[in-house]
């Protein structure tokens, strides 16, 4: 009797963790290509293994009564092709939401990728970049030394900002607002950022039935950065706005979104540089068109897109994408996606012509 007293207390204690984490989820998305890459000014055309944004990470709420629940997300970046685990500043938050709507913490995705990123349907990790997007390229806390301007954390700082606290409202028949504010003190004077809030967004969109639309506006009002000889180097005083529409009925989804401004790779080098291939003189743009047709487990998308990046002498870039993905399951697909370029006067990027066959395993 004794023993089986202590071997309930015994299951009973263990079980006690398990069900403070019942409301848990871990997940997970492996994403893996053989992409063949043709540069026009790179050397050779490669064959290349190519990671496509895995990750793994845990997420869930917690419900505190009343109507209010804790909420929280923690994902890594995982590389199944080279090994660099858990890396990246993918969505790692932790919050409150109730019937005030939502406040998060952490590092968060921006109400700007939430416009933007009804076009972003494909799989490849090359097709929603710095060529397709204004925020898919310059990352302002890269600006850090040691560290490469160009190599924006986990795809972009527009997609996601850390050091950010978000406010989202609730849904109002299919209204919605967010505003995100990112604040890092490190980045104080020595580096050009304010002294309170670094940068700031906000966003409002409509989604109901097979319609979206929202606009987005982010700024960040920095300083203008000088050498040790005071010769000025750029200007982090940036903004830019977008919009995006998306449709969505049966077999058939189209995407569009429009940005402009200076919030991005081109816009920071403005007439300020002394480096003539890259002095921008106009406000960069970018209008980025999507379509898909889904037939059975069958997907065909395809897109085209033209980027303005403001850079004197330079014509714009014209991006295009085809792409074929087939549902294995809800879970599973495969796909091939081709990746065009034409942009053989960009100093930086250059013609390209891609292939991606590739499949994907999500849990």
């Amino acid at each position: 009797m004794k023993k089986s007293v202590l071997a309930l207390a015994v299951a009973a204690a263990l079980a006690a963790p398990l069900a403070a984490q019942a409301d848990t989820i871990l997940y997970g998305s492996a994403r893996v290509s053989v992409d063949y890459n043709d540069l026009s000014n790179a050397p050779d055309a490669y064959w290349d293994v190519f990671n496509n944004d895995s990750r793994l990470g845990v997420m869930g709420s917690e419900d505190l009564g009343g109507g209010l629940s804790a909420i929280y997300q923690y994902e890594f970046g995982v590389d199944v092709t080279e090994g660099g685990n858990f890396e990246g500043n993918r969505p790692k938050f932790v919050g409150l939401k109730g019937s005030f709507g939502s406040i998060t913490l952490g590092t968060q995705e921006t109400p700007y990728y939430g416009v933007t990123g009804v076009t972003d349907i494909f799989n490849s990790g090359r097709t929603f970049g710095a060529t397709a997007w204004l925020g898919g390229s310059f990352s302002g806390y890269s600006l850090n030394p040691g560290q490469d301007r160009t190599a924006a954390s986990g795809g972009g700082s527009l997609s996601r900002l850390d050091n950010s606290l978000m406010y989202t409202t609730p849904d109002f028949k299919g209204f919605s607002a967010s505003v995100l504010l990112s604040m890092n003190g490190a980045l104080n004077d020595a580096q050009g950022w304010s002294n309170s809030v670094d940068i700031w967004n906000i966003s409002a969109k409509y989604s109901n039935g097979p319609f979206f639309a929202g606009i987005t506006y982010i700024a960040l009002d920095g300083d203008q950065i000088v050498d040790a000889g005071g010769v000025p180097l750029f200007d982090l005083d940036l903004d830019q706005w977008a919009i995006g529409l998306g449709y969505s009925a049966g077999a058939f989804s189209v995407g569009f979104n429009y940005e402009q401004g200076t919030y991005n790779e081109w816009g920071l080098f403005k007439p300020v540089w002394n480096i003539d291939f890259l002095r921008s003189t106009d406000t960069p743009w970018n209008a980025y068109l999507t379509a898909s047709y889904t037939f059975g487990n069958n997907v065909i998308s395809a897109a085209y897109g033209q980027m303005d990046t403001g850079v004197e002498g330079q014509d714009n870039m014209d991006n295009y994408v085809l792409g074929y993905q087939y549902n294995f399951s809800k879970r599973t697909r495969a796909w091939v996606e081709y990746i065009g370029r034409n942009a053989d006067d960009n100093t930086f990027y250059g013609d390209q012509s891609a292939v991606s066959i590739g499949t994907r395993v999500d849990f």
